[in-house]
């Protein structure tokens, strides 16, 4: 008999045959708050829970009594009570490898358009704003040679090094909990503290996830040691910055301007002050958000599972200290 699990997001119809393949698969779009019983139902017999998001915590561990693996399709963990799953010998599964690249060439574009007032100007024209020639009102800012400091030298803040080091000779500047060897040969990064980078780098660009010790780690005292021309750039998670803070910042043009894939609440509500700043580009949780890297993805979290479950894990484990040698 095979062993059950819930898909609680889309994926490809190949993945899914590949599921069904190996396990008897109960199938949702999502967790909401309208179906969380039905889901809850289901997880009474499930082995397995591969999807994106919702709130797996202590409630939801409680009725899943066989639960053995659990494969987000992302990167982020943060919605996943990782310890309380640990503890219950629950395998966690992500996708750490497979959106390095769609991830920094994301903030890639966020600089560029930050810098260069794309989103505005494109607005601009559009409202028949263009009479004759432009002016200094329409005038931007350079990326290449500029300073970036870079927030979390992970896979992305590597592979975001890459792209402005060698595509836009911008010196580089890093914050990480020890050294990274192959950033200062390969980019002649410089390993610094939160308050020298923040004072240093005209492009401020935040990879870090949300954990207790990155939550608003980017705070009002940290914002007002940028530069009145620094731009700050958030791919990672929206909690690691303030956003109170940082909209007085950008009000208050303590700094220039935040190109923004990520926000402490998501999605992020049609009221919030970032929505009416021409100097914010927001665009909503888009990093990995490409066909390809998508369909990697969904790949990668069915192989996880897979292996999760046959006791096969060699890579992509959250909670690693559960396997066995």
């Amino acid at each position: 008999m095979k062993p059950s699990i819930v898909l609680y997001r889309p994926i490809p119809d190949e993945q899914r045959r590949r599921l069904a393949q190996h396990f008897s698969v109960t199938e949702f779009n999502a967790i909401t708050a309208e179906n969380r019983d039905d889901v809850l139902k289901a997880m009474v017999t499930a082995e397995g829970l591969i999807g994106m998001g919702g709130k797996i915590d202590k409630h939801f561990l409680d009725h899943s009594p066989k639960l053995r693996a659990v494969s987000t399709v992302s990167v982020g963990y943060d919605s996943f009570d990782v310890e309380e799953m640990t503890r219950r010998g629950i395998l966690m599964m992500h996708t750490p490898t497979v959106l390095t690249e769609t991830v920094a060439d994301t903030m890639m574009a966020l600089m560029l358009a930050s810098a260069r007032r794309i989103v505005e100007l494109a607005e601009w024209i559009k409202a028949g704003q263009w009479k004759g020639d432009i002016g200094e009102q329409q005038y931007s800012h350079d990326v290449h040679h500029k300073t970036i400091g870079i927030v979390g030298m992970g896979r992305i803040g590597m592979a975001l090094a890459q792209r402005a080091h060698f595509g836009f000779n911008m010196p580089v500047l890093y914050m990480s909990r020890r050294p990274h060897e192959e950033a200062e040969n390969r980019f002649n990064a410089r390993r610094c503290d939160l308050d020298t980078l923040m004072a240093e780098a005209d492009f401020v660009c935040i990879t870090l996830p949300h954990t207790p010790e990155t939550e608003h780690l980017i705070s009002r005292d940290q914002l007002a040691k940028m530069k009145s021309s620094g731009i700050l750039i958030n791919a990672g998670r929206g909690a690691v910055v303030d956003e109170a803070a940082l909209i007085e910042a950008l009000e208050n043009k303590t700094i220039l301007a935040a190109g923004l894939d990520v926000f402490e609440t998501e999605p992020l509500p049609v009221s919030s002050p970032l929505l009416a700043m021409p100097n914010v580009v927001a665009v909503p949780h888009v990093g990995s958000a490409t066909h390809e890297t998508r369909y990697n993805m969904a790949v990668c979290a069915v192989d996880n599972l897979i292996a999760a479950l046959n006791g096969t894990v060699k890579e992509n484990c959250v909670n690693s200290v559960l396997l066995k040698d």
